[in-house]
């Protein structure tokens, strides 16, 4: 078990140095490199560097705000 937990870490230690690169690499070096070079053709255009963000923390937010309720309504039927 502890070989599979070490493997899901490394995992998504992985997926997060991975999108923390490209994502870095999107917003503060792309705007520096000619628009018509090819590596322009990886990323999405700018506008999405701050869309796909906002809308995460958003989703983020309203999960987390469902998830407080439930435990409110749980905790509230317990003392009844």
């Amino acid at each position: 078990m502890q070989l599979a937990d070490r493997a899901v870490g490394f995992l998504l230690s992985f997926i997060s140095i991975s999108i923390f690169t490209y994502y870095t690499f999107w917003v503060i070096i792309l705007p520096f490199v000619d628009s018509d070079h090819f590596i322009h053709q990886y990323f999405l255009p700018q506008e999405f560097a701050i869309l796909i963000p906002v809308f995460a923390g958003v989703v983020l937010l309203c999960f987390l705000w469902v998830f407080v309720g439930f435990v409110m309504l749980k905790s509230k039927k317990k003392k009844a």
